[in-house]
């Protein structure tokens, strides 16, 4: 039998919704979300998959301070016979391999590329298409789940997601109707989305990938260009809220791995300060309760939550 909630309880002293603690620790000081994080992106940029570990820690631990965009930037809309980008040698999709296993090796994201030379993707259009039409369904956490599992595809495990069938297969992995979205991603509302997120990537002044674009109620920020080191971002983070923020404690890995379903060892390093030397023991500690596989790929651990 339900309980009325006009009726209050003696031994408690509570009129309305019982169930509550005696006593609570309440913080009246959670900082405003006034601050805006803008990602300047795309699902091909190997340096935004080499800043994936940095990245979820800015998120976890400070991102009560910040309300996160992801904005898709148009990285390649086709390969033609002029130079895509010369400055870093990119004339043709196999010029693409060489500098993604460098980023690969660097960074310790693995990447493979030699799809680039036997199988390239032609366009990051239909990837950040297909990311705008997750995101208008189903939310920005959503999205953003969608561009992590696009990128482990692409660079990882060598699948071509300019292709619609790796696409589908993605899609219909995160439990969503696949046909439905490739196909809107392919229609006028597709292109009309992502034309809104050009437009917004110029309006920022982001003309290189990875941006990331810190903005406060007065709109001024700083904006951070490329990969850097987690304590330059908290830097940025500090300059634009005029004091120190005060970061949140790290989830307990099984629950990060739980949530995340992959991590590679360079992941789990820079969110938990761990030295590559002392990885096994401490994943063999943190996951000693929970279901998990490790793996390796290119040479570089990865665990997969079971």
């Amino acid at each position: 039998m339900e309980r009325n909630n006009m009726i209050c309880d003696m031994e408690t002293g509570v009129c309305g919704v019982a169930g509550e603690e005696e006593m609570q620790l309440v913080d009246f000081n959670q900082p405003n979300k006034t601050i805006d994080l803008y990602y300047v992106t795309d699902p091909i940029c190997s340096h935004c998959w080499a800043i994936e570990p940095t990245l979820r820690r800015l998120m976890k631990q400070y991102g009560h301070y910040f309300n996160f965009h992801t904005v898709m930037g148009g990285l390649l809309e086709k390969w033609h016979d002029g130079p895509i980008d010369p400055a870093n040698g990119i004339f043709k999709p196999a010029d693409v391999a060489g500098h993604w296993r460098e980023v690969g090796e660097h960074s310790r994201m693995p990447i493979d590329g030699s799809l680039m030379i036997d199988n390239p993707v032609q366009s990051s259009f239909p990837p950040s298409r297909v990311f705008k039409i997750i995101q208008k369904h189903h939310g920005d956490e959503r999205a953003f789940e969608y561009l992590r599992r696009a990128r482990e595809a692409l660079f990882a495990f060598n699948k071509n997601i300019g292709e619609e069938s790796v696409l589908l297969e993605i899609i219909n992995h995160l439990e969503f109707d696949g046909n439905a979205i490739v196909k809107e991603a392919r229609d006028q509302t597709g292109h009309d989305l992502l034309l809104e997120d050009f437009a917004l990537t110029r309006k920022l002044g982001a003309r290189g990938f990875p941006t990331i674009i810190v903005v406060n109620e007065e709109n001024k920020g700083v904006k951070i260009v490329g990969g850097r080191p987690f304590e330059y971002y908290v830097a940025g983070l500090t300059q634009v809220l005029d004091e120190e923020p005060t970061p949140k404690k790290q989830p307990h890995l099984s629950h990060l791995l739980k949530e995340e379903k992959l991590l590679f060892a360079k992941e789990i390093e820079v969110m938990y300060d761990v030295m590559p030397e002392d990885l096994p023991s401490y994943v063999m500690n943190e996951l000693a309760t929970a279901r998990y596989e490790e793996k390796e790929i290119l040479g570089e651990k990865y665990y997969v939550n079971i």
